[in-house]
């Protein structure tokens, strides 16, 4: 038999997620078994000759469970079916697809962020082949993006700081890097504060505060009112929060009636930031379109 969609690969993840924690090699592995693919299904490529397609899909169907809460990541490379999973699998489900997972808010929710990109593969046939490559392209930088943030909830306080280290200087600030190595990094309470030299020559400085919070846990107002505090406590005018979840609409409101420029990161821009700048990521494919040059084909009178 032919390798199925991701969406028909979404039950068989889903049971063997049930099972227990797994890694999605050994995922793959149980789940051809239970297929009972040969051989050629078993290596086949995708058409970049780079990953093997059976696998590929395996990720995929794993990734949109995720996005719906029925499975979860526990540890680095490894996943598991939460109990929303499993009660799904006790009602025995004949298919488990996209439209499954829109019955879930979690997953609705991604659906929508995502500008409606999460759709079937069959959904496509009324775009145009180049939307096709930009929907799909764009779907793949929102996946990189929560990939990201959940990286980062796995790694450690210190590494969260050499990040924010990495970010800025990429993005132009601190001068060497050793410089804002000093600068920042000071607490080992799970977030950072400190400061940076917004140029090279250090002729202004940007207070920075990070808190690494799970998805769930809000950066409220009081958090970003003690924040702009310890800048009028050091005379400063300018500052950067950085979270990895979110910031109440109140956050943001206080902000418009203070003189200080401070700029809020949530985890969805912190990861965009992350992609823009090369840091935590590297380019696995580049592809090349062309078009007709018309001007070549011209001819003159």
């Amino acid at each position: 038999m032919a390798v199925p969609d991701y969406q028909a690969l979404m039950l068989p993840v889903l049971a063997v997620a049930a099972e227990g924690e797994i890694r999605v090699g050994d995922a793959t592995d149980r789940i051809a078994d239970g297929l009972g693919l040969g051989a050629e299904d078993r290596e086949a490529l995708l058409p970049s000759g780079r990953q093997k397609l059976l696998r590929n899909r395996v990720h995929w169907a794993k990734t949109y469970l995720a996005k719906a809460g029925l499975v979860e990541m526990p540890r680095r490379g490894w996943f598991v079916a939460t109990e929303e999973g499993r009660r799904l699998l006790a009602t025995g489900p004949a298919r488990i697809d996209n439209g499954t997972l829109m019955s879930y808010p979690a997953f609705r929710g991604f659906f929508k962020r995502t500008g409606e990109r999460a759709a079937p593969a069959s959904d496509a046939g009324a775009a145009t082949p180049e939307e096709q490559v930009d929907n799909a392209h764009a779907a793949l930088q929102d996946a990189l993006r929560d990939e990201l943030l959940d990286r980062l909830l796995q790694n450690s306080p210190g590494f969260f700081e050499r990040l924010i280290v990495d970010l800025l200087v990429a993005m132009g600030y601190g001068g060497s890097h050793s410089n804002a190595a000093l600068q920042l990094g000071r607490s080992g309470d799970g977030g950072i504060d400190g400061l940076i030299n917004e140029d090279r020559l250090g002729l202004d400085r940007i207070f920075v505060q990070a808190k690494r919070y799970s998805p769930g846990n809000v950066v409220g107002r009081p958090d970003v009112q003690a924040f702009v505090g310890s800048l009028v406590g050091h005379g400063a005018t300018k500052g950067v929060f950085v979270t990895t979840s979110t910031f109440s609409q109140q956050a943001r409101d206080f902000l418009n009636r203070i003189q200080q420029r401070v700029v809020l990161i949530d985890g969805q821009r912190l990861a965009g930031l992350m992609i823009e700048h090369g840091v935590g990521v590297r380019v696995t494919r580049t592809i090349t379109f062309q078009r007709l040059d018309e001007d070549f084909f011209t001819e003159e009178d």
